[in-house]
């Protein structure tokens, strides 16, 4: 497993190392040495798939501390570009997001931290996307910012898909984020 850092300070890409034979192939999502080997904090206490066809949008998400969750993302079918916003006040990369694209072509993921908003657009293909969190989903503490005010560059078709939760979510701009920055 590699680990690739994004602009989004403590959110990376990982490049896992699938291998194949006669069989079929196996893909190894997570496992714990080697991620506390590259620095990654995840205690895994959720797990959860979703599917969407091209067009949807999920997100921006997150849950409100004392809620927050960190997040391992990665796409099993399908094609996602992947997004994550800094939402940490005093982090370096404040307001910064990046845009991953994840596909089982790719063996890729993306490591999400805590205080960081997260959501993706398909772009092929019914996608079927595997989250586990450090947290268990909680219904009062969840929330979001409006996927289009982040300055993310999406490839937007026409007719987009979303729920009518996620169209509502106030924009950026007018956010007051509860998450702090305890990096270094």
């Amino acid at each position: 497993m590699q680990a690739l850092p994004t602009v989004v300070a403590g959110c990376v890409e990982l490049r896992l190392q699938p291998s194949a034979d006669r069989r079929g192939s196996f893909l190894k999502v997570f496992h714990q040495s080697s991620f506390a080997g590259l620095g990654l904090d995840l205690d895994v206490r959720e797990l959860f798939t979703s599917r969407s066809a091209v067009g949807v949008v999920r997100g921006l998400h997150f849950q409100r501390p004392p809620a927050d969750v960190a997040k391992l993302v990665c796409c099993l079918e399908g094609t996602v570009l992947d997004a994550v916003v800094d939402l940490r006040v005093g982090s370096p990369t404040f307001g910064a997001h990046c845009l991953i694209e994840l596909s089982p072509a790719a063996a890729n993921a993306v490591y999400v931290p805590q205080g960081c908003a997260h959501g993706f657009l398909v772009t092929a293909g019914d996608a079927l996307v595997l989250y586990a969190q450090s947290g268990e989903h909680d219904a009062v503490l969840e929330g979001g910012i409006l996927w289009s005010s982040a300055g993310i560059g999406w490839p937007v078709p026409e007719g987009v898909v979303m729920s009518e939760r996620d169209a509502a979510f106030e924009p950026l701009d007018r956010f007051d984020s509860p998450f702090r920055w305890e990096g270094s």
